[in-house]
Order: C-alpha cells, then sequence, then structure tokens
C-alpha cells in the first residue's frame, strides 16, 4: 500500500535540535503542501543566499492499518539538498544529494493509532562538500522537500526491485529478462531467505494481461529469470508502444514495472533505434521554474516533455545537469522522447569524501531509472569537468555493472580528454555566428572509432531576450539553424543538444545582472522566441509558418529591413503585398542544405510590380528592381561595387536621376506614405495552402492565453495549471515591445504561484494556478488594464489519498 505524505507539513526556515520531538510546539510554523519550496523568489533580481538555509519540515502520521512485522518505508523523492530524518526524535536516516530519491526504512518503529512524527532537518546551504557544490554554479539550486513523499506499507518480504531488459528485439521471439530483488527488514531476513515463487505476467498498460510466460522460484534475496515472448510491439519516438511487467510473490505483495521493448547502439557512424539509424535532435532541459525553483507537481513537470516533443519538435532532451523529476521522465516515455540524464554536478570534482557521494549519485540515479526506456546514455561525469582517471574509471564501472545495456557519456569542454566513457560527449561553442556551426569530431577528439555528441552549443555565445531587437533575435535563430544544419551534414555525429530550452535563474557570477541567463529558446514562461521556430518547423505532424519580421521598417537602422525568414515545414512561401501576389519562394540553391525542412529566405519583396510603369523600358525595369533589392538587403551605405554598376546604367542609359530611384524605393520597398500594406505569407504544401500570417500595422491589442489544462484534479497532492499570456495585435501578431502590466485575479479554490501583477516581457509573461485541496468552480481573471479582460474557468476535483 503507497500512502502519500504531501500534505499537512509544518515547515520553518531555521531549524533547532528541539524542533524534532514531538513535544515542540510548531504552531507558528508555516503549513505547507509538497512540493514546496523553501522560500518562494522574485522573476529575477533576487541573491541566490535568500534560498540556502537549514530548515525543518514536520508531519504528524497516524496508521491505523499498519500491523506488527509490516515493513513500513518512508521515501522522499528530492530533499535539497542534505536531509537528516527524525522519526519521534530519534534519527532513523539522512541522504546527501538533492536530486535523487531516498527512503528510510520504518520497519518496527511505527504502531496501529499512535501518533506519530516525521521530522527532517534539510540544509540548502551550497557550502555544503556534496555534488554539485564547492565552486562556482551557473543555475541556482534552490531548496525544499521539492518533490513528493511517501510511504510503502508491505508484508514483511516484498519485490524491492526489478531490472527489465530485453534482447533479440528485431526476433519475432524477443527475449525478456528479470533481475529482481526482495526486500525486508529485521526478523524477515530468515523469511527473505526461504524458498518463494515469483509470478510473472506481462501486461498493457490499462492492465490488460498479454502474456503469462512463467513463475519463478528463488532463495535468498534475488532472483532472475529469462523468458521469450512473441507478438509485442517495439519503442520508438514515432511509436513509444509501454507494457508493465507484474511480479507477484505467493503471498500477494507485487511490483509492477513498467518498460518497452527497444534497443540503442551508439556507433562511430551514427546512433541507432532498434536497428535504424536517427540523428538526436534535442535541447538541454533545467527543472527550474519561475517563482518555486523546483518545486512543481506532475502536471508541469509532464507539460514540459510535452513542449519538447509536440511544440518544438524534438525527439531527444538532456537532463542537465542532474537527474530530473520521474513525472518528467514517465512522460518522456510515453510520448516518446530520448533522454539523456546525467549525475548533479558543474565543474568542480571535490575531496574524496565528495567523490563517494557522486559515486553514490551514480548507483541511485541508475537504480532509480533504469527501466524508463527514454533513457538512451548515462551522463557518468561531472558536467564540464576535467580529467580525472581513477574516479571516473570507478564511474563508469559502476554504471555498467549496474545497466549492461546502456552506453556511458560524460559531458566535456576539453578536447582530447580521455575517454573512458562509450561515448564522447562535448560541449561545441566553436559558432560565432558566421562561422562552421560545429567543429570537426577529428578536431576533438583522436578516437575515430569512438560515438561523438554535440551536448551543448549556442547558450552563452548569443543570449538573447524576448525584448531585444528583430535583427537580434533572427540572429539567435540562424544560428541554431546553422549549428542544426551542420549537425545533420556530419554523419559521424550522433546529433546534438542546444542550449537551452528556456531562460533560467542563474548566480551573481552568470548571466545578465539580473540573475537570468537569457540562453533560452524559449523565455522563463515556456513562451517562445524566434529560435523556436527553427526547431518547431522541423515537425511533421502540424503545419509550422514564423516569419522572422514584423514587417515595421522602423524596426531596422536606416529602414532596411534586410533579410527575412520564413521558418517553416511547407514545401514553400507565397508573398502577397495588398493581396498582390508578389513571388513564391522555396528551398532552392538553400545555405542549410543538410538541414530536413531549412529556413526558407524571402529576398524579393517587388515581384513584378514595376511593370506597373509603363513608360520605363523592360531591360530599365529589370535593371531598377535588382538595385531596389540590393539596396532592401544592404542599405544605400553599404551598397556592394554592383549596385553602383546598376545605377551607373540607370543614371547615364535611362537618364534616371537619382530622386527617381529613390522614389521608385519608397515606393515599392519603403511602403512610405501609403493608406496601409498588408503583407500575407502562405505556406504551401502540395500546392495547398496550410499556414497563413499576415503582417500590417497594429490596430489594437489583444490577449492570448494559452492553458494546458483546466481540470485540476488532486490525487496524492495538489495540481496546476500552467498559464502563457501573450500581447497580440488584430492580425495575431506577437507585440514584442508591449510591457504593459497584467493584473490577475481569482475567485473559487484556487490560487496563484507567484505575484498577482506581472509585466509584459517582450510582449509575453505567464503564471500557475494552484488547487487548494477544495473541489468547486474556480475562475481566473486576466486583466490587460484599459485595454481586455479575459476569464478562465477551472473545475477542481478531489481524489481519493490518505491523509
Amino acid at each position: 500500500m503507497k500512502i502519500p505524505l504531501n500534505d499537512g507539513w509544518a515547515f520553518s526556515p531555521a531549524f533547532t535540535d528541539e524542533q524534532v520531538s514531538p513535544a515542540f510546539d510548531d504552531s507558528g510554523f508555516e503549513r505547507v503542501r509538497l512540493p514546496h519550496t523553501a522560500v518562494e523568489t522574485p522573476f529575477n533580481c533576487f541573491d541566490e543566499s535568500v534560498y540556502q538555509m537549514v530548515m525543518t519540515y514536520r508531519r504528524h502520521i497516524v496508521l491505523d492499518d499498519v500491523y506488527p512485522r509490516q515493513a513500513v518505508r518512508l521515501t522522499f523523492e528530492g530533499a535539497a539538498h542534505a536531509a537528516e530524518v527524525y522519526l519521534d526524535g530519534e534519527k532513523v536516516g539522512e541522504h546527501f544529494g538533492g536530486y535523487t530519491a531516498f527512503t528510510v526504512d520504518l520497519t518496527g518503529r511505527v504502531f496501529p493509532g499512535k501518533d506519530h512524527l516525521i521530522a527532517v532537518k534539510l540544509d540548502s546551504r551550497e557550502s555544503l562538500n556534496i555534488p554539485p557544490f564547492g565552486h562556482v554554479i551557473d543555475y541556482m539550486t534552490y531548496g525544499g522537500l521539492y518533490r513528493e513523499v511517501f510511504l510503502d506499507i508491505t508484508r514483511p518480504v516484498y519485490i524491492e526491485d526489478s531490472y527489465i531488459r530485453t534482447d533479440r528485439i528485431l526476433d519475432e521471439k524477443k527475449r525478456l529478462r528479470i533481475d529482481g530483488r526482495l526486500g525486508g527488514a529485521g526478523s524477515a531476513t530468515g523469511v527473505r531467505n526461504a524458498e518463494h515463487s515469483i509470478r510473472i505476467t506481462l501486461m498493457d498498460t490499462d492492465g490488460t494481461e498479454i502474456a503469462a510466460p512463467g513463475t519463478i522460484s528463488c532463495s535468498g534475496e534475488s532472483f532472475s529469470a529469462e523468458f521469450e515472448i512473441s507478438g509485442v510491439e517495439l519503442w520508438s519516438p514515432d511509436h513509444p508502444r509501454l507494457y508493465v511487467l507484474r511480479a507477484e510473490l505467493e503471498n500477494g505483495e507485487s511490483l509492477e514495472t513498467r518498460f518497452a521493448f527497444r534497443e540503442i547502439a551508439v556507433r562511430s557512424d551514427g546512433f541507432f533505434l532498434n536497428g535504424e539509424r536517427m540523428k538526436l535532435r534535442g535541447l538541454n532541459r533545467h527543472q527550474s521554474y519561475p517563482f518555486v525553483g523546483y518545486a512543481m507537481p506532475a502536471s508541469v513537470q509532464r507539460l514540459d516533455a510535452d513542449i519538447l516533443k509536440y511544440e518544438l519538435g524534438l525527439n531527444a532532451v538532456r537532463t542537465s545537469h542532474y537527474p530530473q523529476s520521474r513525472h518528467f521522465i514517465d512522460r518522456c516515455d510515453e510520448i516518446g522522447l530520448l533522454v539523456f540524464t546525467e549525475i548533479p554536478g558543474w565543474q568542480h570534482i571535490g575531496n574524496e569524501v565528495w567523490k563517494e557521494h557522486a559515486i553514490r549519485h551514480v548507483e541511485e540515479m541508475i537504480l532509480q531509472y533504469r527501466n524508463h526506456p527514454s533513457i538512451f546514455l548515462w551522463g557518468v561525469r561531472i558536467n564540464e569537468s576535467p580529467d580525472d582517471h581513477d574516479f571516473y574509471s570507478r564511474t563508469n564501472a559502476l554504471a555498467r555493472r549496474l545497466d549492461p545495456d546502456r552506453p556511458t557519456g560524460g559531458v566535456r569542454c576539453i578536447k582530447g580528454s580521455e575517454l573512458l566513457e562509450d561515448v564522447y560527449t562535448y560541449n561545441d561553442f566553436s559558432h560565432t555566428g558566421d562561422n562552421a556551426g560545429i567543429e570537426k569530431k577529428n578536431r576533438i577528439t583522436t578516437r575515430r572509432d569512438a560515438p561523438y555528441l554535440v551536448s551543448e552549443y549556442n547558450g552563452h555565445m548569443f543570449p538573447t531576450k524576448v525584448f531585444d531587437d528583430e535583427t537580434h533575435r533572427l540572429n539567435h535563430a540562424l544560428r541554431h539553424a546553422r549549428v542544426l544544419n551542420d549537425l545533420y551534414r556530419e554523419p559521424d555525429v550522433l546529433g546534438g543538444f542546444g542550449w537551452c530550452m528556456f531562460d533560467y535563474n542563474t548566480h551573481k557570477d552568470f548571466g545578465s545582472g539580473d540573475r537570468v541567463c537569457y540562453h533560452g529558446v524559449l523565455d522563463m514562461f515556456r513562451n517562445p522566441k524566434l529560435a523556436a521556430a527553427v526547431y518547431a518547423s522541423q515537425r511533421d505532424d502540424a503545419p509550422v509558418l514564423e516569419i522572422s519580421s514584423s514587417m515595421d521598417v522602423g524596426e531596422y537602422p536606416g529602414s532596411v529591413r534586410g533579410e527575412i525568414v520564413a521558418f517553416t515545414n511547407a514545401d514553400e512561401v507565397r508573398l502577397y503585398k495588398n493581396g498582390r501576389f508578389i513571388k513564391s519562394f522555396s528551398r532552392t540553391k538553400s545555405r542549410w542544405d543538410s538541414l530536413p525542412r531549412a529556413p526558407i529566405v524571402i529576398d524579393d519583396f517587388l515581384g513584378d510590380q514595376l511593370d506597373d510603369e509603363p513608360d520605363l523600358p523592360r531591360l530599365a525595369r529589370r535593371v531598377l528592381k535588382k538595385l531596389l533589392l540590393l539596396i532592401a538587403r544592404y542599405g544605400p551605405a553599404h551598397l556592394p561595387a554592383r549596385a553602383l554598376a546598376l545605377g551607373g546604367v540607370l543614371i547615364f542609359r535611362y537618364g534616371m536621376s537619382r530622386a527617381e530611384i529613390t522614389g521608385y524605393y519608397t515606393r515599392y520597398i519603403g511602403d512610405w506614405g501609403q493608406a496601409a500594406t498588408v503583407y500575407r505569407f502562405d505556406a504551401v504544401t502540395r500546392g495547398q495552402v496550410v499556414a497563413s500570417c499576415e503582417k500590417r500595422a497594429m490596430r489594437s491589442v489583444q490577449l492570448d492565453l494559452r492553458v494546458d489544462h483546466t481540470m485540476l484534479c488532486e490525487s496524492s497532492t495538489y495540481d496546476v495549471a500552467t498559464v502563457r499570456i501573450r500581447a497580440l495585435s488584430d492580425a495575431g501578431n506577437l507585440l514584442p515591445y508591449c510591457m504593459e502590466p497584467v493584473i490577475l485575479e481569482t475567485d473559487g479554490p484556487i490560487e496563484l504561484i507567484g505575484p498577482s501583477t506581472l509585466t509584459l516581457r517582450g510582449g509575453m509573461t505567464g503564471t500557475y494556478v494552484r488547487s487548494c485541496g477544495t473541489a468547486g468552480a474556480g475562475m481566473l481573471r486576466v486583466i490587460l488594464p484599459g485595454r481586455e479582460i479575459r476569464e478562465i474557468h477551472f473545475d477542481i476535483s478531489i481524489g481519493e489519498a490518505p491523509s
């Protein structure tokens, strides 16, 4: 029986020894629910010291259904960062590290009907001698019981762990292996060593039995068996088929493990899934959110996986720089998003005590996550750390012993590093905007036989805010396009992970002075920057069309628009000006010739409009068009030599004055003085318009609200809805320079996470709506003062969860 323990906690941001005693009066403590952050922070401009403290959590439990000799285990899924656990004033466990779960055995210590006190002393100070601490860190580490807590109550002997392995997956008869371990405590030891039978059942995820391959007889604490299985489907990003293996003891205790049939292989010539080569296209993800740091429940964690897969069109993610929520990984399993996960750390390697904690983190990470089919690579080096032969020999050996089926990697930023892992994973920040997207593999490592993966690129090389000017935002997008293109071009590169998914809070040593690293292709609320369209346009499940420009000439120096780019998965883009067809643009002669769906450059805003000048000779119109397009691209002050030659032809052969040339430019390119200019871009696939957008002067501001779900359902803890807010023009275009306040109001049994007044940044912001433990109807009112008021209605239900 699993009992969630996420409600009813008392919290203090300070700790004293007497606080672990049942006699201590905690009436002055704050009442909180888990996941919980030690302190809510502003969006930016706060000091990282605010969440560093030694804090106390207390919770009373009364168990009516616990019986003598039953096994009772208390599991914390994430406690940042050093925890001591007390039961009724007595220390019963401790854990060092905030990114993996740990379990405390309470067997024989709890009794039916008795009021027991669980107390946790939790240290979130970054002076701790555990990973990732010891030097500077380019991310905030927060504090608190930021993941869920639960009790497991079982019979004295239970199945503690099962490790599912599959083999021969391309054969009709596939091989399934289970390696398991029995658990128990105290007097149960002798029972564990007795003879037991374990029935194995293969099920669908809805519980439907598919096969009952056999019963295992075992004595001792471990068991293993192999079976042949037919008629099952393989797991892949396009078809993420999952199964459940149920192992049941004769005493009725069982353990259900979700897994999949799939096979991964990393070779010097690529990454292979189920025997088919695929290029890994991913981003790095932190697990942080505005205001509450790491503390978000399942629905919000799962949403990030959906955004990566369904909005950004990715097939992989790296959990930088630590193991992340099981809810996130579960969702990756379900939707077919491959995961590269790694142990906590950032550049620094500490002393021997520190290293022992890191070794333990390798063990915990693999034991807790090795049945997830989405995970394809274990990161067993500290991110960007120097070589350490003895240390990394141990981490690799441990990983291979615990999981022989997955390769190891370790993110480095040094060339010619000693390769103890199976994959050379390297952070390639060589691209500066006008050079190759990545360096050649043979310039990074001499190990030609080694699989090679780019684990980070871009990021700090070109920080970009949502409110940066249009040219900056386009350059940011094109840098991602160039690197992605070159990743596809190189057959000996497995793929790459861009830095990063979204902007994040960071330490004083990094970021833009406001404790934010603006490195994401999304903002902190997961609203897209232009660069997001580079990845989204690689999708094939829905039409994508994003135009890089607002077409407002005042956005550009000298009113010169320069290059306009369409990010789309369509075959071509057709441009219309005031309803008149100008030209159709495709990927012919694209400079991103290796990218499956390369950006399309829009470089002709004239089309045949000069045919409206019948007094101009045909050849003069052709020469004038070439000149006007060069002026539109480079501006009059930076024209190439060929433009001067064209101007000479017009002046000396056709008697045209400079004023006349300027007049044609302002009339046909500059759009000055016209009542209205409307540009329409149609994305066309196989002759059909699949998406369209208009660029024209705004007349009004409209709120665009995107909420991920409105049915808030509490089961083991509170539920949270994510609301992304944008200011759009009446034509549906983002208004990146709308920086007005947004006021939030709630009615009913819901509450906001974060402030009730927000500021639009780059025309975008967001908020989170949390359930409060009461069923009913709630409403969020979003107010853009003087412009618009919008409402979102929520239904809140409460599931059955033991207290």
